[in-house]
This record gives C-alpha cells, sequence and structure tokens, in this order.
C-alpha cells in the first residue's frame, strides 16, 4: 500500500522534515521498514509563476528540503516508489541535472556516479543491519541509472567490511 507524504510550501520553506520523519520513524519503530519497500510517494505543493517552466527538482527551496531529508535518511531510495517515477525525481532533487522536455531529466553524469556509488555504500549497510536482502536490490537500484553493477563489487564489499564504524 502507497503512502503519500504531503509537503506545504511552508513546510519546505522552514525545511520542516516532521512529515516524512513521523511516517518513516512509524516503520522504524514498528519493526515494519522492510514491509514498506517502494511504496513512500511525495506530494509536493509549491507555487510557481504559471510561465516558469522549471521543474520542482530545479527549485532552490524544494532541493534543500530534500537534502536534508537525505542527511537524515540516506537509505531513503528502498522506500520510494520506482514504478511512479520517485527515485527518478529523488536523485534529480540531489544530483545536478539538466530537464528537457524532449529527453527528460539528464543527470551530470560523474555526479550521477558518485551519487549511485554512495548509495550503494549507505544502502548495502543499511538494509544488511535490518536484515534485507541487499544485493539484487541495489542491482535493480542502480540499473534504474543505466548501471550494471558487477558482482565482484559486492563479493570485494563483503571482503572487506567496514568494522568500528559508527
Amino acid at each position: 500500500m502507497t503512502t503519500t507524504i504531503a509537503l506545504s510550501p511552508d513546510q519546505i520553506n522552514r525545511l520542516d522534515l516532521s512529515p516524512a520523519i513521523k511516517v518513516i520513524q512509524d516503520w522504524l519503530s514498528n519493526g515494519a521498514i522492510a514491509q514498506h519497500e517502494q511504496q513512500l510517494q511525495f506530494k509536493i505543493d509549491y507555487p510557481q509563476d504559471p510561465e516558469d517552466t522549471l521543474e520542482l527538482s530545479e527549485l532552490p527551496e524544494v532541493r534543500l528540503w530534500f537534502i536534508r531529508l537525505d542527511a537524515v535518511y540516506p537509505w531513503l531510495p528502498y522506500l520510494l516508489d520506482w514504478r511512479a517515477g520517485e527515485l527518478a525525481r529523488y536523485v534529480a532533487m540531489l544530483v545536478p541535472h539538466q530537464f528537457s522536455p524532449k529527453e527528460g531529466i539528464q543527470y551530470n553524469p560523474q555526479a550521477l556516479d558518485i551519487f549511485i556509488m554512495h548509495k550503494i555504500f549507505v544502502m548495502l549497510g543499511w538494509l544488511q543491519s535490518q536484515g534485507i536482502e541487499s544485493e539484487s536490490k541495489l542491482k535493480a537500484m542502480a540499473e534504474m541509472f543505466g548501471y550494471d553493477l558487477n558482482t565482484g563489487l559486492f563479493e570485494l564489499l563483503r571482503a572487506y567490511p567496514v568494522s568500528g564504524a559508527a
């Protein structure tokens, strides 16, 4: 069942993460986070001039809200509804890009490389800590952005785990 978090202009302008925190913390405290894989959407209400052609992911105020959310929940892509385009929109909030009406979102290639690998490292550890199978999920996420992760990467990360990290 999809859950939608509505964001008002006031919440965005105040960097108020409470609508997302309430939902996610409830899932975490109930031990039910794994049951909400790819079930989270955002409904963003942010005023724009009718002649403004910018996408929401290009508005600095909206991007800043999502950057703050990512700092709190860097594993959030696990929860986003990929089929509804939430993962692509979320990445657009965090990765420099251009928007083309014909070709859609075109991410900065180097920035996307760094973002994807950062998410792989963060999410691998988090998924494992939650007892959730991770390799296929992370490969699928990377494939959405044109990356084909080799199984050797995961073997390397298992061979050299990070110990003592907070």
